[in-house]
């Protein structure tokens, strides 16, 4: 899970011009239909395929790069007019693989779903049904559906897994861990954020029980269920869920670092490849650019889930956004942006695209498909704080590989995902 720090953080996002003026000023969006599909997906610009692959264009976005914050970079451009892979840094492989933080969540609500679908987990049952006792008796009643859309109220996480939310903190305590029911239970010593269902906060929490749901009704580990029903049959071979303790990066991949202040006042460097992927079902596992655009691609194509719980996948809660900068953009600014396993963003030239962003200290990734997978990337970055620094390049990369003649002025924010 993301420090308080690092999800207040993410990014605010707008779009230039006319838009960004709108959005600055507090203009109200268009009322939008109840479940409907983020970002105005059923207009022309939504719906048609991505532009034509621009390779130098995609170039050119990481040749500043390694800088000052960064140190490596990794890029997979995939779809209608073929294939472009670029990398950054003198040490990161053209198949590396690497932590992808919360793009985890989507393994976890895909795997949710399959559930559902066998009728073995409701979304409409509760925690409370399933997991009696885990969350305070004062709560009212909370969905399965609730967890995988984030539209809950469950408090973010606590201070037990954050400290005080800074690289000196994470680099002392990189190879710490907690269980599951530990971190729930710090984080539910709060009040619940707003009543079910009223509104969207995107919140890991949600996550870690979405994973203990899992666990309780398949009466195995989450990493047992990702690899039987998902890596094993994709073969998506770099792709893992690693055990609590451990704090390897197996195969090849570049090295993560984060900057600490010393004790002269200067910026120490210190490597943090090897760390606890104690957010587990939230944000612990592993993968690589090539493994990530397989399952996106099987996901997108229905391989995976039954069409009922396919359209889960792009139904968008028609609710306000609360604290997540990542809702604040294009056409449907105010209002939820995720579905129950993806986000939806809608570039500057209107197209629509699905997916997930991660973070832990030294990666910063991205993976966005068009929903016809016309176009589809994968971004792994190597940032040296936890600032969020890295994301105007982020997005940069994102906007050009899908064609779009401009970008976000993307920038740190106070609230915001990862």
């Amino acid at each position: 899970m993301n420090s308080p720090q690092r999800e207040r953080r993410w990014t605010t996002v707008a779009v230039a011009g006319a838009l960004l003026a709108a959005v600055g000023a507090g203009v109200a969006t268009p009322a939008l239909a109840a479940d409907r599909p983020a970002g105005g997906a059923g207009s022309v610009a939504a719906l048609r395929p991505a532009a034509p692959l621009d390779r130098g264009a995609l170039a050119k976005t990481i040749a500043d790069l390694p800088s000052a914050g960064i140190t490596g970079a990794l890029v997979r451009a995939d779809g209608r007019g073929g294939r472009w892979t670029g990398t950054a840094g003198a040490d990161v492989p053209a198949d590396a693989r690497f932590r992808i933080g919360s793009i985890s969540k989507v393994f976890t609500a895909t795997v949710a779903l399959q559930l559902a679908a066998e009728r073995r987990l409701d979304l409409d049952g509760t925690v409370q049904q399933y997991l009696p006792g885990l969350l305070p008796a004062a709560y009212p009643p909370v969905t399965v559906g609730q967890l995988l859309d984030h539209t809950s109220g469950l408090p973010g996480g606590g201070g037990l897994t954050s400290g005080d939310g800074t690289e000196s903190w994470f680099a002392e305590h990189r190879a710490q861990s907690w269980t599951p029911a530990q971190v729930v239970a710090d984080a539910v010593r709060q009040p619940m954020g707003f009543a079910p269902g009223s509104a969207q906060q995107y919140n890991g929490i949600n996550t870690f029980v979405a994973g203990m749901l899992i666990e309780k009704v398949t009466g195995r580990t989450f990493a047992q269920e990702v690899q039987t029903r998902i890596a094993r049959p994709l073969g998506l071979r770099d792709t893992v869920v690693p055990d609590r303790d451990d704090v390897s990066l197996p195969g090849p991949h570049a090295p993560a670092f984060v900057d600490v202040p010393g004790p002269d006042g200067s910026r120490q460097r210190v490597d943090v490849t090897e760390q606890s992927p104690w957010p587990w079902a939230e944000g612990g596992m592993i993968s690589s650019a090539a493994d990530l655009d397989r399952f996106m691609t099987a996901l997108l194509r229905g391989r995976l889930l039954p069409p009922a719980q396919q359209a889960e996948l792009f139904r968008v809660p028609d609710v306000p956004n609360v604290r997540n900068r990542n809702c604040e953009i294009g056409p449907t600014a105010g209002h939820a942006c995720f579905s129950k396993g993806l986000m939806s963003a809608t570039l500057p030239n209107g197209l629509v695209v699905w997916g997930k962003t991660g973070s832990r200290p030294g990666y910063s990734d991205a993976v966005f498909a068009t929903r016809d997978l016309s176009r589809r990337v994968v971004v792994s970055l190597n940032p040296t704080d936890t600032s969020g620094k890295e994301f105007p390049a982020m997005w940069r990369i994102v906007t050009t590989a899908f064609g779009s003649g401009q970008t976000y002025d993307a920038q740190p924010g106070p609230a915001g995902t990862r």
